[in-house]
């Protein structure tokens, strides 16, 4: 990132620019493969250019290939400066100065971590997905999907009722039927008792009536 100063930012643009170009076609320097020019700062003064760089290594001589490579670019940076001097057209070539950029190897290295992470996501996925329960398919209980039927109104059976009820109602009708079929002989009876009397006290009268006659018609 270059500073405030407009001249100082364009400065430093073309220089990243020459050294990147020239460090993967020109040096054909082996202690410089997998070197790459990640930013370059100018200061204000434009004396002095900050080369920051990234080398991609091989795993476990990152330590070695970064001392090879910082000794490399030492070596190159008189050639480096007056190749950025020419092409650039500077009266006053700022000096540059190399720093070995750690952003993009710890940016790396949490991509490396983010992909492991990714692999193990997935590897528990496929685990899941091909295990199958002890007991049964799903032992979690699920709640019940509800149906227009739950929403009738619901009713209590009441067959038992109704027939005890239906018993009780017969019986019912039995003993009022034997009730009336009694209460229907007594006043048979009484009636046939009021007609017995009657003729027994119409019989003494009558007879009495024709004595009277009898003994009118003797005297």
């Amino acid at each position: 990132m270059a500073g405030t100063n407009p001249r100082a930012a364009r400065i430093a643009a073309l220089i990243q620019r020459v050294i990147a170009q020239t460090v993967e076609h020109q040096l054909h320097d082996k202690r410089l493969a997998g070197v790459t020019i990640t930013d370059v700062r100018v200061t204000g003064d434009l004396q002095i250019a900050r080369v920051y760089w990234t080398q991609l290594a091989d795993a476990g001589k990152e330590q070695g290939e970064r001392k090879r490579a910082q000794q490399a670019l030492r070596q190159a940076t008189g050639k480096l400066r007056s190749l950025v001097g020419s092409k650039a057209g500077l009266r006053l070539t700022p000096k540059l100065q190399f720093i070995y950029d750690e952003v993009p190897s710890e940016a790396h290295e949490i991509e490396d971590i983010l992909t492991v992470a990714r692999k193990r996501d997935e590897e528990i996925e496929k685990s899941r997905q091909n295990a199958q329960y002890a007991g049964e398919q799903d032992p979690y209980e699920h709640p019940r999907v509800r149906t227009a039927e739950d929403f009738e109104p619901q009713y209590e059976s009441v067959d038992g009722d109704d027939a005890d009820y239906g018993d009780e109602w017969s019986r019912a009708q039995a003993a009022g039927s034997d009730d009336d079929d009694a209460r229907g002989v007594e006043r048979m009876n009484g009636a046939a008792g009021a007609s017995t009397d009657d003729a027994g006290d119409a019989r003494p009268a009558a007879y009495d009536a024709s004595a009277q006659t009898g003994f009118s018609s003797l005297g």
